[in-house]
């Protein structure tokens, strides 16, 4: 999970970044007259799975 992202992988989340910052998967919020939100970069370190254990 990266922001409000779920991925199951590292290239997964970098993807859905993408498309939420070119607008080409979420849709459009109505009614609300602000900017959208920007979303932070995705730290350059690889993203891993956390373990399941509780």
């Amino acid at each position: 999970m990266w922001w409000n992202f779920v991925g199951r992988t590292d290239e997964e989340i970098h993807k859905v970044r993408e498309d939420w910052m070119t607008s080409d998967r979420f849709g459009e919020v109505k009614g609300y007259d602000g900017d959208p939100l920007s979303v932070l970069e995705v730290p350059t370190t690889q993203l891993k799975a956390r373990s399941r254990v509780r």
